[in-house]
Order: structure tokens, then C-alpha cells, then sequence
């Protein structure tokens, strides 16, 4: 099953997330090595769960690419979490909206293209299901 273009660019959004959590993971790791940190347990811890993300959102982006199902629930999740970090930027006193709305610009998108996704996933499994019944 070829995934569509919906899809592709899904997986693409994806594997740029990702990418950037590598990123956020690498520079969490620098200031754990260089003693920037306060607190080196939840450094270490930190930087793990970065990584797990990072790794997760990867392989997200890799079964979406392939069409499958279980890649576009799991992007989907990643999105509506990346939009409630966006959401919980404005909101206290440390308020950052122009951080926030660098979140929220993805998250939307990527939510909005793996919807389309599983629409059109979903359009092309009753037309093959219609023609396996209308085969002899």
C-alpha cells in the first residue's frame, strides 16, 4: 500500500520533529557534561526521555511513510501533546507566545495532514474492500 501525499508530508513533519527533539537531546547532554545543570538525576532522566520522543516521533514518521495505521494514531497523539506544550507557553508567568506559536504551527499542521491521512487511508480500504466483492 502506497501512502498518499497527505501522508508523505505527514511523515515528513514528523521526521523534522524528531530530528529537532534529537537536537533538544544533544544540547541536553551538553549542559549535563558541562555541569549546567541543578539537578543530575533529572538531567539524565531528561535527556532519556528526549530521546525516547525523539526515537518515537522517528518511528512514527517511518510507518506513516508506509501507510501504516499505527503511525498515524501515534502522530496524531504527539501532535495534540505538542499543541497543549504550545498551549501551556501562554498561559503563567513566564508566558512565551512567540515560543508558543513556533509549537503550534506544526503541531496543527501535522494534526491536520494525519487527519487527511486517515480519511484517505480510510476512502482507499472501502474501494479495495468494493472491489474484492465485486471480483468473481
Amino acid at each position: 500500500m502506497t501512502a498518499s501525499t497527505p501522508a508523505r508530508l505527514a511523515a515528513l513533519l514528523l521526521a523534522a520533529e524528531g530530528a529537532a527533539l534529537t537536537v533538544l537531546a544533544a544540547w541536553e547532554l551538553v549542559a549535563l557534561v558541562s555541569g549546567d545543570t541543578t539537578s543530575v538525576e533529572s538531567s539524565i532522566a531528561l535527556f532519556a526521555l528526549t530521546l525516547v520522543g525523539a526515537a518515537a516521533l522517528v518511528a512514527f514518521a517511518v510507518a506513516v511513510w508506509r501507510g501504516h495505521s499505527w503511525g498515524r494514531s501515534g502522530g496524531i497523539v504527539a501532535q495534540l501533546l505538542l499543541a497543549s506544550v504550545a498551549l501551556g507557553m501562554l498561559t503563567g508567568p513566564g508566558a512565551r507566545p512567540q515560543v508558543a506559536l513556533v509549537l503550534a504551527v506544526p503541531a496543527v499542521a501535522g494534526f491536520v495532514l494525519l487527519i487527511a491521512a486517515v480519511r484517505r487511508a480510510g476512502a482507499d480500504a472501502r474501494a479495495a474492500s468494493a472491489d474484492a466483492e465485486d471480483a468473481p
